[in-house]
């Protein structure tokens, strides 16, 4: 199985001050839904692991927090695409939790549940804290250029706290360029 896990805010919609709490404060980064369905055009399933700290904090509860992602899931059906699973972790950063990204936590859900080797996934985001976590379960990682590393560039030097190894690029799309146009590793076919 070819796995994607995308991190949310900053790589699917713009960073916000303070916390999107309803279905109308959600927007795409321009073109990171059309580049969500390439993937799923091309056969790779696509999760998402996000911190959504607002949920402990009662800044939103469950049902706020998913019409967000229907409004989503909504948008990208409309092009063609899908996100087949939406983990998140609702606590805060003193909660001391395992699925609090940078810890492995959810990204470990998501590799269980789909059965996948953690070397095989590929972990995309715009943080050091998603990227931390992907690292730590052993996957491929990847830098996007938007949210949080809005001011690197693809050629360089990683941001603090980005994991040696990391490749780098522009946004979503041009991940998602790389991705199809690299060969499947020996064994495996696309």
């Amino acid at each position: 199985m070819k796995l994607v896990i995308l991190d949310r805010d900053g790589t699917l919609n713009p960073l916000v001050d303070g916390y999107i709490t309803t279905p109308d404060e959600w927007t795409p980064l321009p073109g990171a839904l059309e580049a969500v369905a390439r993937l799923a055009h091309a056969g790779w399933h696509v999760a998402v692991a996000t911190n959504q700290p607002g949920l402990g904090r009662g800044l939103l509860d469950v049902v706020a927090l998913n019409a967000i992602h229907a409004r989503l899931q909504r948008q990208l059906a409309a092009l063609g695409g899908r996100i087949d699973a939406i983990f998140f972790c609702p606590h805060a950063a003193d909660e001391d939790c395992h699925c609090r990204k940078p810890a492995p936590g959810l990204l470990e859900q998501i590799v269980e549940r789909y059965g996948v080797e953690p070397h095989e996934v590929q972990v995309v985001g715009s943080c050091s804290a998603h990227l931390q976590a992907g690292a730590a379960l052993g996957a491929v990682l990847h830098l996007v250029c938007t949210g949080a590393a809005a001011d690197c560039a693809p050629g360089q030097p990683l941001p603090p706290g980005c994991p040696a190894g990391a490749q780098v690029h522009a946004d979503l799309g041009a991940f998602v360029d790389a991705l199809l146009a690299a060969p499947a590793p020996a064994g495996r076919a696309a």
